[in-house]
């Protein structure tokens, strides 16, 4: 099977990217399957971005894919503005997309309500990141809840695609983690984590220090009532702790019910699901660490674009002939 998945280098990922966006999943998921892992920095310049911080983002982001345990020997890893393709085939999908479906996805709807101008990319991202999935011949996209939208027009196109002009394009499926599918902000848990939450308590963050967890944890709002039970729609805040605590070992919900029964938050519970999480960033850190300044991570990027461009490049080779653009070169005369 072929496997798909990218991620803005907007800022350091969250412990909700790691667990709920399906990161950690892909580890496994390498082993027995073709994957392509992308660094979707175009996507990025849909909202204005300081261009250094742009950068520096785009490397920490693909050293943290590499430190979580993606392999660039098993997997292809690259950089989107790296593979031209992705911008060439997002402009075609374009021409097959309709201003009423794009208008009515719900990110647009939320990050342009109430703005004197909104940016014509934003309305248009959807197109390239089916082209991104498209051009691999992608049979499953594994991602967080809030893409799913953007997933079904994906389907929808390649099959309008296919229908019009030439079936070229595999319909890929929709792959939702059922552990952890949705990480919430520690600070208000109805809502979810986010990378871009002003409230830096809200959210743990892949980088942050041991301390940094552990205050973040130990001030998580929860309730009165010293229950530790998972009930979603009346105790919100134990329920996430849970699924963060259940993403970072293993357990079950109802072992870590039993577990901790009758001994309230603020000690050992909280204490406890900081250490986990720590236990589960530490090795990531300190890969990170030994990559993010290196060569080996630049020869490693490298050789995935080199990848990612051939594979690419076929794909869109075959879409421009089924929409008849370029010339179609006659052999010369001997």
């Amino acid at each position: 099977m072929k496997i798909f998945s990218g991620i803005q280098p907007s800022g350091t990922l969250t412990l909700g990217n790691y667990l709920g966006g399906a990161m950690k999943h892909f580890v496994d998921l390498q082993e027995d399957n073709q994957c392509y892992f992308c660094v979707v920095d175009e996507h990025a310049i849909t909202v204005p971005q300081d261009r250094m911080a742009l950068r520096e983002n785009i490397r920490s982001l693909a050293a943290l894919y590499i430190a979580s345990g993606i392999d660039p020997a098993k997997s292809v890893l690259f950089i989107q503005s790296e593979v031209p393709a992705h911008t060439q085939l997002g402009w075609m999908l374009q021409t097959v997309s309709y201003i009423g479906e794009l208008e009515r996805m719900t990110q647009f709807k939320d990050k342009s309500r109430g703005k004197d101008a909104v940016s014509a990319g934003l309305l248009t991202y959807p197109p390239l990141m089916a082209a991104d999935i498209l051009l691999y011949n992608t049979d499953i996209v594994p991602v967080g809840e809030d893409q799913k939208q953007h997933l079904e027009l994906t389907r929808d196109l390649a099959q309008r695609f296919n229908h019009r002009y030439n079936d070229i394009f595999t319909v890929p499926e929709i792959s939702i983690p059922k552990v952890g599918a949705r990480i919430m902000s520690l600070q208000e848990p109805t809502k979810k984590m986010s990378k871009s939450d002003i409230n830096q308590k809200a959210s743990i963050f892949m980088l942050d220090t041991e301390k940094q967890i552990e205050k973040k944890i130990k001030s998580a709002v929860t309730d009165s009532d010293g229950i530790v039970k998972y009930d979603k729609e009346n105790k919100p805040g134990v329920s996430n702790l849970l699924t963060i605590h259940a993403g970072c070992t293993g357990e079950t919900i109802a072992e870590l019910e039993r577990k901790f029964e009758g001994k309230g938050y603020g000690g050992e519970f909280k204490q406890e699901t900081a250490n986990v999480v720590n236990n589960t960033l530490q090795p990531i850190q300190e890969r990170y660490s030994q990559l993010i300044e290196s060569e080996e991570l630049d020869e490693l990027l490298d050789q995935g674009a080199d990848k990612a461009n051939f594979d690419a490049n076929k794909m869109l080779v075959k879409a421009k002939k089924a929409m008849g653009l370029g010339r179609v070169i006659k052999k010369k005369k001997k």
